[in-house]
């Protein structure tokens, strides 16, 4: 028998295949080489995700799902229960620095073409992931109880009623009741604290069953497992264990130094995390004088609010989150990563960004006709990119390019139309120009130079 062997460490893996998952999973399992600080992220969202359930099940054990004591528990956790205030605060500063991590690991994907053959099957489940994570960011920003949580949740569970003839009893099913009562409570904690998470759980496990299945994209878009040497090992491969496993630790540290600072310094951001309204207790008798969503729901938000027109409005933040789902379907260039595509569309990215941060502020600010204009423009923009996508997804002729330029226009011209007697005509011309902008620079560019060629893509990953 070998010095090294371990008799309890042998019992249980006869019986349990705990070594061969390890192999197989991180010390067995080779990802590329030129990984960078792009892909932090998604570790550093796992570790949110364990913190979060952590942190979640310490405050459940002294809250109270009941209208009437749900404010004053959450009070007794901040002043009498021991670092119940730093649980608090964690699990609130968590929620968003999760959804600034989850944010940036999708962009990254959209940066290197993870979404694209054949990882479209870990494309979609992380988009289920997202839409369960705003489920539960949301069940659980209505349990503090607190004046700008009920009327939130009331203003955002009746915009299902929009929806024709399911909208009003799923409305009703939602808040258990035609008003947001004791009963929404109730079962928002129970979705919050039990059903979403163990979903999420789930569609987490299957994500990483996915990648693994399939291996990870890196910043060349160049599949590894294409060039392996007489062992069967990419060549251009790494373990998993300890290589990034370390590195991912490192990162997680670097977070957690970021994360305490928040936590110990500035928890409510100035009202971005932790909402001062939020610090009363709900009164259904007195409205805010604002009602607004925190800040990761802001783009979804101002697209909303833009369109005048309630069930279009709806329709249109639900389209804003799901036409994510079938990018892999829109964008079909055989280059993943923006690397070696075009200048062009490494500009289209930069602008999809920056209307996503746009459309963030815009959320935010009061419901004036000229918010509401600017913010459509910037919905335009929005969902610009992915029609965009399908343009730039191989180079075309002059006139396809021209044609399509035509056909925006077109359209812009049609959706303001619509809105003449809802936003005013001198603040209409005055921001035409946008979406026009954009749509004249990404067709006559490509029309007109080679900004849409892609690179040539080479055989082995570089550093």
């Amino acid at each position: 028998m070998s010095n090294n062997s371990n008799p309890v460490g042998d019992w249980i893996a006869a019986r349990l295949p705990i070594r061969e998952f390890w192999r197989d999973h991180m010390t067995g399992y080779w990802a590329p080489k030129n990984f960078n600080f792009w892909y932090f992220f998604g570790s550093i969202a796992l570790f949110i995700l364990v913190m979060q359930i952590l942190t979640g099940i310490w405050l459940a054990m002294n809250y109270t799902p009941n209208a009437h004591l749900a404010f004053g528990s959450v009070e007794h956790i901040m002043r009498d229960v021991n670092f119940g205030w730093l649980i608090r605060y964690m699990h609130a500063v968590g929620a968003s620095a999760f959804f600034i991590v989850i944010y940036l690991h999708m962009f990254r994907g959209l940066l290197y073409g993870s979404y694209k053959n054949p990882r479209e099957m870990i494309w979609l489940i992380g988009m289920l992931i997202f839409l369960l994570l705003m489920a539960e960011a949301f069940m659980g920003y209505l349990l503090p109880w607190g004046q700008m949580s009920f009327w939130g949740a009331g203003v955002i569970t009746s915009l299902f009623g929009a929806i024709p003839v399911i909208g009003q009893p799923l409305e009703v099913w939602i808040r258990g009741g035609f008003a947001v009562t004791n009963a929404t409570l109730t079962r928002f904690f129970a979705w919050h604290v039990v059903l979403i998470p163990i979903l999420l759980l789930g569609l987490v496990f299957f994500h990483l069953m996915a990648l693994h299945r399939v291996g990870s994209n890196n910043p060349d878009g160049i599949e590894i497992k294409k060039h392996k040497d007489e062992h069967g090992v990419p060549k251009d491969g790494i373990p998993f264990h300890p290589y990034y496993s370390v590195k991912d630790l490192f990162g997680i540290g670097v977070f957690l130094i970021a994360f305490a600072a928040v936590v110990f310094f500035i928890p409510g951001m100035h009202g971005h995390f932790l909402e001062p309204d939020n610090f009363q207790p709900a009164n259904p008798l007195h409205t805010p004088p604002e009602i607004s969503p925190l800040w990761y729901f802001m783009p979804f938000y101002a697209i909303l609010r833009s369109i005048p027109n309630k069930l279009i409005g709806v329709l249109s933040l639900g389209a804003a989150v799901l036409i994510l789902f079938i990018m892999p379907a829109l964008d079909r260039n055989p280059v993943k990563s923006h690397r070696y595509r075009g200048p062009i569309y490494k500009l289209a990215l930069l602008v999809f960004a920056f209307t996503f941060l746009v459309l963030m502020y815009l959320g935010g600010l009061s419901p004036t006709p000229a918010h509401a204009d600017i913010g459509f423009r910037f919905a335009e923009l929005y969902f610009s990119f992915f029609i965009l996508s399908i343009v730039l997804s191989r180079p075309h002729g002059k006139g396809f390019y021209l044609g399509t330029l035509v056909l925006a226009l077109a359209l812009i011209f049609v959706l303001d139309w619509l809105r003449v007697g809802d936003i005013p005509i001198h603040l209409m011309a005055r921001t035409w120009w946008i979406p026009a902008l954009y749509w004249a620079v990404f067709t006559i560019l490509p029309a007109f130079t080679n900004l849409n060629v892609p690179k040539p893509v080479p055989e082995r990953v570089t550093s």
